[in-house]
């Protein structure tokens, strides 16, 4: 469980704030999806998580556990992040790529090789046709599932991830979504997800946060948001995309 207590952060010395008075649970195997427009504080907030930027106010709790009261490797081992620039190594295979953080964690190469190989599979990436490319001869997509792989190596609790598929073409984020979908059902992962895209959000998330502007409208499930929405902008949000959906039905003109 990952507890965020009337969490802020500012960069400019207290003059303005990318996160305000933030307060959010996530359940356990819950995927927790943050949605808003680039600049609502929702990346800010992911880092927050993993202290790649520190809290200017309130708490965050891992496991019950104040995250300036822990190890900071062994919280970064619990916590898998998954970027949108998923940063592989072009130097080095795709194999060697996903086996990234048990190397660092000192495994020998055998226990990597196998651990890595297994992800791999599971990703959707035939190791005996992929293990030894390097990522420049992959597409894409498959470059993000050697990166959701990596994340995944050292069998983390949690799962954060940053806009993951934004940058693909509309079928391969499709394809990566039910991926997705099929890896936290076999695993049981806790997933907090990132994303500017209403769907993807009520596709992914079993509870959606609304932020904007560093602070947050509403959180609840994609029902409860869309039938009670707590504010006037989760009531536009929600609204221009029952239009948009609508404009995409057989036989609906603009």
């Amino acid at each position: 469980m990952i507890s965020i207590r009337d969490v802020s952060k500012n960069f400019d010395g207290n003059r303005s704030y990318a996160v305000t008075n933030l307060s959010l649970e996530v359940a356990k195997n819950e995927t927790l999806v943050l949605l808003g427009a680039s600049g609502c504080g929702k990346t800010t907030t992911l880092k927050l998580i993993n202290r790649l930027v520190p809290l200017t106010s309130g708490r965050i709790l891992v496991d019950g556990r104040d995250i300036y009261q822990q190890d900071l490797l062994e919280l970064r081992r619990s916590i898998g992040y998954v970027f949108q620039d998923i940063g592989l190594f072009p130097h080095m295979s795709v194999l060697d790529n996903a086996a990234v953080v048990p190397r660092l964690l000192g495994w020998n190469r055998a226990r990597r090789s196998t651990r890595a190989q297994q992800l791999l599979q599971l990703v959707g990436l035939n190791p005996s046709q992929y293990a030894n490319r390097r990522p420049r001869e992959l597409s894409g997509g498959q470059q993000q599932r050697v990166g959701i792989a990596r994340a995944l190596a050292s069998d983390p609790k949690y799962l954060l991830m940053d806009e993951p598929f934004g940058a693909l073409d509309a079928v391969t984020r499709d394809q990566l979504q039910g991926e997705l979908i099929r890896i936290k059902q076999t695993l049981g992962k806790t997933i907090v997800f990132v994303t500017h895209d209403l769907f993807e959000a009520i596709r992914l998330g079993d509870r959606i946060a609304v932020m904007n502007q560093g602070k947050l409208e509403q959180v609840g499930t994609k029902d409860e948001l869309l039938n009670h929405p707590a504010t006037p902008f989760v009531k536009e949000l929600f609204n221009h995309a029952t239009r948009q959906a609508a404009l995409l039905q057989p036989g609906v003109s603009a």
